[in-house]
């Protein structure tokens, strides 16, 4: 059998992007929840906020890291398996990753050593700022990065010659019309993700009746923010669907799994993609419904995929399901805030076990959808690499043989089992081993005297 090499090309970009979006989506929001929570320790005094902040800063150390080693192999890649897509799209997509480490690692690198290991050593006004400065640093990252995968999405503010992409219009390729609801999109997913890590693993204590105090308190912050978060998320998403609708009609199509054009258009639920004869076996629709997801109308005229000539088409079952299950953990994650916040307000929440039970199953919510909405958008984009411009295809290094694609492949999967086995059991362990009283017997935290005591003041002998 001949082993294609830009099947397996793409597929080992997608295990990495899949491996690697896995710790960003967690860190962006884990980042800002330390900063909140050093925050309120230092203007409260409040030991419950350093115990919770020196509990979860150890788990954010070992993600960020994965996410770093993660994020290094996906860029070998770009010059190993899409050299052509480096060489033309590399005007505008080396400045941007430029950007990124000038502003995100530059405030990472500045500062994270300052959190993980100076508490004792500057004054705690500058330790709150610099935990804001590395919340503020994946955020960065995630800005640039989204600049750029936006770029690929909808490319603006270029124009090509000698076949290179060269900018033109650099605030047109950053501020891309369709970027603002993108990248809030993926802000909030991150937010959502770690709320509903934070909300499982206190559920999970309460089941154990360990960290009661603690426990709570988690519980109430994550579920607060979750429940404003969330449907602030299914009105963004519907933002990014009016995008798609205009600018990436074969996507739209996909993942509706609308064959032919229809007026009015009606919603496929649920149902089996077919592509042998172009329909939905077992389809659950409801008439007219498409319509007016699509246009706010009931009897709008939408666009088929057989509008659209074969070789441009996408493929239609991955976009379809992974959109759908993507909207049904938003749809769980509602359910789980809005119950929690209602069981806290009624005081019910320890005695609820069920319902802890259900909290803690919601842990990997947030993952699926983050990976299911980058599914939907990248595989909802072939057949190009750079929407319109550049095909997939033809972005691919031309001499790669299919025996050295699939050995990379397989000494990305060994590596990955390994390295990030053991990172996530031992994040695993550190939930068990559970959250460390603070020294002392009140729940107040002393700000007077930040040196150590081995430390002898300066001037003495």
């Amino acid at each position: 059998m001949e082993l294609d090499p830009l099947l397996l090309s793409r597929v080992q970009f997608a295990f990495t992007v899949a491996f690697h979006i896995i710790f960003p989506s967690f860190t962006i929001g884990l980042a800002t929840w330390l900063a909140v929570l050093e925050f309120l320790s230092w203007r409260t005094a409040k030991a419950r906020y350093r115990r919770l902040f020196d509990f979860w800063v150890r788990i954010f150390t070992i993600s960020f890291g994965m996410g770093v080693v993660s994020g290094i192999v996906m860029a070998f890649q770009l010059g190993m398996n899409w050299s052509v897509l480096a060489e033309k799209g590399g005007p505008i997509q080396g400045p941007l990753l430029g950007y990124e480490a000038f502003t995100a690692f530059l405030l990472e690198a500045s500062f994270l050593g300052i959190m993980l290991f100076g508490r004792n050593r500057v004054p705690p006004v500058f330790y709150v700022f610099a935990c804001a400065m590395v919340a503020l640093g994946t955020s960065f990252s995630m800005f640039w990065i989204m600049v750029s995968n936006t770029w690929m999405q909808y490319p603006v503010g270029f124009s090509e010659v000698d076949g290179k992409f060269i900018p033109v219009d650099w605030l047109t390729i950053v501020f891309n019309p369709v970027f603002a609801v993108r990248v809030v999109h993926m802000g909030l997913s991150a937010y959502l993700t770690t709320t509903f890590c934070v909300a499982a693993v206190a559920a999970a204590y309460l089941l154990r009746n360990v960290h009661k105090t603690d426990a709570l308190l988690m519980l109430k912050m994550a579920f607060g923010v979750a429940a404003v978060l969330i449907p602030m998320q299914l009105f963004v998403g519907h933002l990014n669907g009016d995008y798609v609708h205009e600018h990436q009609p074969a996507k739209f199509a996909a993942i509706e799994a609308r064959w032919h054009p229809e007026q009015p258009a009606s919603e496929v639920l649920i149902g089996i993609p077919d592509p042998a004869t172009q329909s939905n076996r077992f389809a659950l629709s409801v008439p007219r419904l498409g319509s007016f997801i699509a246009s706010g109308t009931w009897d709008s005229r939408e666009m088929g995929l057989s509008d659209f000539p074969p070789e441009d088409r996408p493929p239609v079952a991955i976009p379809f399901y992974f959109f759908r299950i993507m909207v049904g953990m938003g749809m769980l994650m509602v359910v789980i805030a809005w119950t929690g916040v209602f069981l806290l307000w009624r005081k019910q929440l320890q005695n609820t076990r069920w319902f802890l039970w259900a909290t803690v199953a919601s842990f990997p919510s947030g993952f699926i959808a983050v990976i299911s909405g980058w599914m939907v958008a990248e595989v909802g984009r072939q057949p190009w690499v750079i929407y319109g411009v550049l095909r997939t295809a033809d972005a691919h290094t031309p001499s790669l043989s299919g025996i050295d694609v699939l050995l990379s492949l397989l000494a990305y999967v060994t590596a990955y089992s390994i390295v990030f086995a053991t990172g996530i059991a031992y994040m695993w362990r550190l939930t068990v081993i559970g959250i460390r009283p603070h020294d002392g017997s009140r729940d107040v935290v002393s700000y007077s005297a930040r040196r150590p005591s081995n430390i002898e003041p300066r001037g003495r002998s």
